[in-house]
């Protein structure tokens, strides 16, 4: 069996895949979109005081502020899941979750790390995904009348969406010297690179979905460390991001990748 004939097989397995899954895909896209959001939140309700007291103590701002600040991280993490879960004002509840994670970025000085700052932005990458549905959603409505074809908008913001997602990725190549990393680096590199410019994209939007998922569950197994070490908080947090993105990736699948991309273009050759 030659290389284009695995292809082929690959994407005939993904398009039964999809077949299968295509009413329950994009419910599960969003809940795992949303449950680092979901997580955060509970956190701040169970760690209030701990959450109040860092951003006093590293901002010198105040009890006030500082309370102000973790009610409004609980509020609007767990009021944005709610809408979005509920598919009421999801546009609204997207705003709200990109303006959590900025704020978070410069309050816990994120900005200046990196690998947390690219996870960050692979989320948004993601709600850039969910903000693209909903507006699809919203044209559905009006299915009767007469379209001059697909969004800008909308293919702009799945352009951008995956190309943010993809940043996750760049978090866990190695660079290592060893056989066994470059061939990783190599395979999800080129993996990222497909994504990002939207070629054989559902299928390799799914390849990376179970590698990330079984990376998830291997390295971020917080659930083996005790609760009352720093570790499993650390873990916890790495746990439910990624599955944010392994979110945004489902919707990537769901959805494809939109106008703005080399499957889209190669309909027209």
């Amino acid at each position: 069996m030659g290389q284009e004939d695995m292809i082929s097989a690959a994407e005939d397995v993904a398009d039964q895949f999809l077949r299968v899954t295509k009413q329950y895909l994009p419910h599960l896209a969003r809940l795992c979109l949303i449950s680092t959001f979901l997580e955060d939140g509970i956190r701040m309700w169970f760690q209030w005081s701990e959450q109040r007291d860092y951003i006093e103590g590293t901002w010198s701002c105040g009890y006030f502020l500082a309370t102000c600040f973790v009610l409004l991280n609980l509020i609007g993490q767990i009021g944005g899941c709610v809408l979005v879960l509920s598919r009421t004002f999801v546009q609204y509840a997207c705003f709200g979750l990109f303006g959590i994670i900025a704020l978070q970025t410069v309050a816990y000085s994120i900005l200046w790390d990196v690998k947390f700052l690219m996870r960050n932005l692979a989320l948004g990458g993601g709600l850039l995904l969910l903000l693209a549905e909903s507006r699809s959603e919203g044209k559905s409505m009006f299915a009767g009348v007469p379209s001059m074809g697909e969004s800008s908008p909308k293919q702009y913001m799945q352009l951008g969406g995956r190309v943010l997602l993809v940043l996750m990725f760049m978090t866990l190549l190695h660079f290592d010297s060893n056989f066994f990393s470059i061939l990783q680096d190599m395979v999800g590199m080129a993996l990222i690179i497909l994504v990002a410019i939207g070629f054989k994209t559902k299928l390799a939007a799914l390849t990376l979905v179970v590698w990330l998922l079984a990376i998830n569950v291997y390295f971020n197994a917080f659930w083996t460390v005790a609760a009352y070490k720093p570790m499993h908080d650390f873990l916890k947090y790495d746990f439910f991001q990624t599955t944010s993105v392994i979110g945004g990736l489902l919707l990537v699948v769901a959805l494809g990748p939109g106008g703005v991309s080399m499957d889209e273009k190669k309909k027209e050759w």
